[in-house]
């Protein structure tokens, strides 16, 4: 028996329950409650979760030694204990690659309104504002030929980059290990961390979030910039200390950011940077495409399936 804790398209819920009896989470769209879910997950033999569902010691308790696999519709994992899953024999597929198109999307998308302040011109229409032509009303940075630094080099980075060709932009990048292959595919360039932040006219974060990088965009991360400076994160929200962000911000130490990510998520109404005129934030909607989606939930299914022996993974983390 399997359990998936959100309503997915109904045709991945036919494919599953040809194979298996169901126990799907239908009621709304709204997350299982944690009560809901450790009732549920008991004596189940797999789970289809999401990153909002938390795959702790207490879930696997609750389950059971039944439990043979977790697939997450995500490509994240920090809501899933990897160790304990390590030491029961549980194997965990996930959703990466898939989504690296829309995300990139995404990243240049923020960087051109979040520049150009676009959601605050479409609210001068809105509210009246709009008045007569003037040379510098609602006047904003180019994305073209700018110089745009890259912390972080993996697949979606690597998108982003390749997309930022079509804007004549100058690409640096930092990562752990140097690229030399990417530098030489994409026309990227290789700068310590420092360099970068002091050299970048738009600074997009596309790093892991570990324990070292919890964090780690912080007062001395914003200071190391130029006032003129967007900043851009569609990775993981806890990369950000979100009070230095809109320190930084409220005192011109950079002109703007657009967030797609969060921490918590959702951000209150009332924090800050929700009112912080030059501060984009999306609803963590990276991945949201209609074909991305859909993909993710087929992928999830499939990975589900071969955790209990019934085909291949297409993408295994344990």
């Amino acid at each position: 028996m399997i359990l998936i804790t959100r309503k997915l398209d109904d045709s991945i819920y036919q494919k599953l329950s040809q194979l298996y009896d169901v126990d799907e989470w239908s009621q709304s769209d709204e997350v299982m409650p944690r009560a809901e879910l450790l009732r549920r997950a008991a004596g189940k033999d797999g789970i289809l979760c999401t990153l909002t569902d938390k795959i702790d010691e207490e879930l696997l308790r609750a389950a059971g030694d039944n439990l043979q696999t977790i697939s997450t519709l995500s490509v994240g994992y920090d809501h899933v204990d990897v160790a304990g899953l390590q030491a029961r024999g549980i194997t965990l597929g996930y959703t990466p690659d898939v989504l690296t198109s829309s995300v990139a999307d995404i990243t240049i998308g923020l960087m051109i309104n979040a520049a150009r302040r676009l959601p605050e011109a479409a609210a001068a229409v809105k509210n009246g504002e709009w008045g007569a032509w003037s040379p510098d009303w609602m006047t904003g940075r180019d994305l073209s030929g700018a110089t745009v630094g890259l912390l972080g080099m993996g697949k979606i980075a690597q998108a982003v980059a390749a997309r930022l060709r079509g804007f004549d932009c100058r690409v640096l990048y930092y990562s752990r290990t140097r690229k030399p292959e990417i530098e030489a595919s994409h026309g990227v360039i290789y700068r310590d961390r420092d360099s970068l932040l002091r050299e970048s006219d738009f600074v997009s974060v596309h790093t892991p979030l570990t324990v070292q990088t919890t964090g780690m965009c912080d007062d001395a991360f914003f200071d190391a910039m130029k006032q003129t400076t967007v900043f851009i994160n569609t990775s993981r929200g806890g990369l950000v200390d979100h009070d230095a962000l809109h320190r930084a911000l409220q005192s011109g130490s950079i002109y703007a950011a657009g967030l797609d990510v969060t921490t918590p998520e959702p951000l209150p109404s009332d924090h800050p940077l929700v009112s912080t005129p030059n501060c984009i934030i999306l609803p963590h909607i990276g991945s949201a495409s209609i074909q991305t989606r859909q993909r993710m939930s087929q992928i999830a299914a499939a990975n589900l399936m071969a955790g209990l022996g019934d085909g291949e993974f297409i993408s295994k983390l344990v």
